[in-house]
């Protein structure tokens, strides 16, 4: 386990503890009542309305897009997270782990983007990657259009989602310096990271197999499984991240969470992590367990206390 937290990074025992006895209980209680439908679903639009460089067709999976969800007319508070779900590298979970988390971000006041990437093995590396950035920077350059900030723009990723996420977090630049396209002199780097059950590592012991062999195929060179080996790529300039994950998933073992945290403290970057005794693989907001869906409020406080839910004037 991490050191005993510092200044900058928590770990959230008392998930590991009294939150996790209570799990023991979790059937005699009542779930957690629905969350109300309150994001306003906005239609898709193209990352590169001129067709995505690399793009093998024409169809839905060879052209990324991203929806915007916004909150309720005048609860915007300025910040925004885009939204990469998981699925493997594969498939994607659109909506556990897309419009809900969407809903459930727009009802805290914050503007959403659920991203539909590129996938393997049509597609490898470094295609995902530039999806995701184009994201962020697409975010970016609208942001007044969106009424958020062009320096609160955060990103959430599940399972793979999340490996993709916290690439992006620590494989990010600072823009093009000139050329014609705005969105590519806008900066890629998301300004906090939210990491969920997230595959970080392509060691064999200890990643996923599959989102390997779709992200990078059967036999990558061992240069490019470091690169993409996530907890070796922090840095003191990622962005502060949020942890969660379960100490029974055996799709994702719980090591990549650790893996990231400690790389987080090395680097002295602010970080928070929860780890849940029970919960297994790709729970999404766990709506039907009143203790797992805790780390939506775990996840909230830890955003206000670093001022993202707090108005502001973009």
């Amino acid at each position: 386990m991490p050191r005993a937290p510092n200044r900058h990074a928590i770990v959230s025992l008392f998930t590991i503890g009294a939150l996790c006895l209570a799990a023991s209980a979790r059937a005699q209680r009542s779930p957690p009542a629905p969350r109300p439908l309150v994001a306003r679903e906005q239609p898709s639009i193209p990352l590169w309305p001129g067709g995505a460089p690399g793009a093998l067709g024409n169809t839905l999976d060879d052209q990324p897009v991203m929806t915007p969800f916004l909150p309720p007319v005048g609860h915007a508070n300025g910040t925004a997270v885009v939204i990469f779900p998981g699925g493997g590298y594969q498939h994607l979970s659109m909506e556990q782990e897309g419009s809900d988390v969407a809903n459930w971000l727009a009802g805290t006041g914050v503007t959403a983007f659920v991203v539909r990437y590129r996938l393997g093995p049509t597609y490898r590396h470094p295609v995902m990657l530039g999806d995701a950035q184009r994201a962020i920077r697409t975010v970016r350059s609208r942001a007044s259009e969106w009424s958020v900030s062009a320096e609160r723009i955060g990103i959430i990723g599940f399972s793979a989602g999340g490996h993709l996420a916290s690439t992006a977090g620590t494989h990010f630049d600072g823009g093009a310096t000139s050329g014609g396209d705005a969105i590519e002199r806008m900066s890629s780097r998301p300004d906090f990271m939210i990491l969920m059950y997230p595959v970080i590592t392509m060691r064999d012991t200890i990643g996923h197999r599959g989102s390997r062999v779709n992200l990078l195929g059967e036999h990558p060179d061992s240069s490019l499984v470091k690169l993409l080996s996530n907890e070796t790529q922090v840095t003191r300039a990622t962005p502060p991240t949020f942890i969660v994950h379960s100490t029974d998933d055996t799709v994702v073992p719980v090591e990549n969470a650790l893996m990231f945290y400690r790389a987080l403290e090395h680097a002295a970057v602010p970080a928070e992590m929860h780890i849940f005794e029970y919960g297994g693989h790709g729970f999404g907001l766990a709506p039907s367990d009143s203790v797992l869906s805790a780390w939506t409020t775990l996840c909230e406080a830890w955003m206000r206390r670093h001022g993202w839910l707090t108005g502001a004037r973009p």
